[in-house]
């Protein structure tokens, strides 16, 4: 009876594991949906300002972040075309174009607090952006980064 009890309490345990792992999953999936529709609309022009106040100051605390929020910036661009023979569709969150330096910085927000869980699945989501960006811009220098919104750092990932 009390290996029957043990087992018992072990699989409760696991259930409950498992049921507290997807709870955090659908709490981050919600917070990343809610971080980048605010995002997607923050505008940082001189005296412009438009979008959610407190973000805005949270990115104008860190200057290296507000060139990535002016009006010249582009959200949530659409990008397509074969990688490695295989078609791969992509929606990059932010992108600033410099034609006269030919560079193009792409950045992808992350709302995770364990910045290394996930890095080479991020890694390899920014590459492929870079890889279909360097097919439309050739001769331009990319660049791919991380946003971490938990603490508003940029990390470069991709320099091609």
């Amino acid at each position: 009876m009390l290996m029957i009890t043990l087992y018992g309490l072990q699989m409760t345990q696991k259930l409950t594991d498992f049921l507290n792992s997807q709870h955090s999953m659908k709490h981050a999936t919600q917070t990343g949906t809610v971080i980048h529709l605010l995002l997607k609309n923050i505008i940082i022009d001189n005296d412009k300002e438009v979008g959610d106040t407190n973000i805005i100051n949270q990115i104008k605390e860190y200057t290296e972040l507000k060139r990535y929020f002016t009006s010249s910036a582009k959200t949530e661009v659409s990008i397509a075309g074969i990688i490695n023979g295989i078609f791969i569709s992509r929606r990059i969150d932010r992108i600033l174009i410099d034609d006269t330096n030919k560079t193009i910085d792409c950045i992808d927000y992350k709302t995770d607090i364990n910045k290394t869980a996930f890095i080479d699945k991020y890694a390899q989501q920014l590459n492929e952006y870079a890889q279909l960006l360097r097919s439309a811009y050739p001769g331009y220098k990319i660049n791919g980064y991380i946003l971490w919104i938990q603490d508003w750092q940029l990390q470069q990932i991709v320099s091609l």
